[in-house]
């Protein structure tokens, strides 16, 4: 049932997500998973056998246009670095098609503690703002390739747009926070994509999920989600580029820490 505080909420939550994607080169899918599994549970998740696999496909749908109004944007400003970009896209999408693939062989439960863990990890790194040494530098292409592809298959498991990962890894490759934040934000863009035709796949001949799912899918909540997205990445950009990094990676642990805790509680309770 479609009730209208249900759809508000999802528009708030929503262009939440927008603007941190935004901010952070991230596809918002940290926010997005949660907030999916809650969609499902309002309309009976207990009869749903792929819930998780369902939030995360949902999660990379909402994401192709999150990513594409941020990489826009960023582009816009130069803040995009087209070598690393053109290294990384083959096998990111090399590695989103194989974990997609793979996703629906893996217990509903194990993805979740997966998905908390990671996310605690991040946050922690996040906190402790750890800093690179200064010689560090980019791999060459094979390396930047088999980076993408790590990336994607992790991206593909957990329902992240891959800025998680790529943002971190960028800087500490001593790449400038704004440009590597920039170029995440690009690399995003195949990785949804990817991620949402691997997903529909996998769980096309999938029997039990809710009505209105291309395999696992679930198109009503991709058309509300998206629309607040497209609209409020874009100001997440304009943001990132004002605000202090430093402030802003902070914030973003903290709210990391927050899901993930959020995310444990629930297992535990499951």
């Amino acid at each position: 049932m479609w009730s209208f505080e249900m759809v508000a909420a999802m528009l708030a939550v929503g262009a939440v997500a927008g603007v941190i994607a935004g901010m952070f080169g991230v596809g918002g899918g940290t926010i997005l998973v949660p907030l999916v599994l809650w969609i499902l549970q309002m309309q009976g998740a207990e009869n749903f056998q792929y819930a998780q696999h369902i939030a995360i496909g949902t999660s990379f749908a909402v994401m192709v246009f999150t990513s594409f109004a941020s990489a826009r944007a960023q582009y816009k400003r130069q803040a995009v670095d087209m070598d690393v970009l053109r290294a990384m896209v083959p096998g990111v999408l090399c590695g989103v098609a194989a974990g997609a693939l793979v996703a629906q062989y893996l217990p509903n439960k194990g993805l979740q503690v997966f998905f908390t863990l990671f996310i605690a990890i991040l946050a922690v790194r996040a906190l402790l703002g750890i800093k690179p040494t200064p010689e560090r530098q980019l791999p060459g292409r094979r390396g930047l390739f088999g980076m993408g592809g790590l990336f994607g298959l992790l991206s593909s498991w957990i329902g992240i747009g891959g800025g998680s990962l790529t943002v971190p890894y960028l800087t500490f490759c001593n790449v400038p926070v704004h440009r590597a934040v920039g170029t995440s934000a690009a690399l995003g863009w195949p990785i949804a994509v990817a991620g949402t035709l691997g997903y529909a796949w996998a769980g096309w001949n999938q029997g039990g999920l809710p009505e209105g799912s291309a395999g696992f899918v679930y198109l009503p909540a991709v058309g509300i989600l998206a629309a607040a997205t497209l609209l409020s990445a874009p100001l997440g950009v304009r943001l990132s580029h004002k605000l202090p990094a430093d402030k802003l990676k902070k914030g973003f642990g903290i709210l990391l820490l927050l899901i993930a805790l959020r995310m444990a509680w629930k297992i535990v309770q499951s």
